[in-house]
């Protein structure tokens, strides 16, 4: 399948996750939806169907443009050009 998206192209496929949750919602005590994996760096994030959002969050801050759903790793999104892989 082509692909026309470089980032997924240079996303880390066997990255280490930081945490086991969400870092920001483990911090303030609230629960998450789903959880998505960054990978450029490991950043563990919710999803936007949870009240952080906290993985499109670190994509705001960082600039880190692809993640994976966790935990069964089965699509990519690419925060850049809004696909899925």
């Amino acid at each position: 399948m082509k692909n026309d998206c470089d980032h997924f192209e240079s996303a880390k496929e066997n990255i280490t996750q930081k945490t086991e949750g969400c870092e920001k919602c483990e911090k303030k005590g609230t629960d998450w939806v789903a959880l998505r994996l960054c990978l450029t760096c490991g950043h563990v994030g919710c999803c936007d169907s949870s009240v952080g959002k906290h993985a499109t969050n670190h994509f705001e801050k960082t600039g880190h443009p692809v993640m994976v759903a966790l935990p069964t790793m089965s699509w990519k999104w690419c925060y850049v050009h809004k696909k899925y892989f």
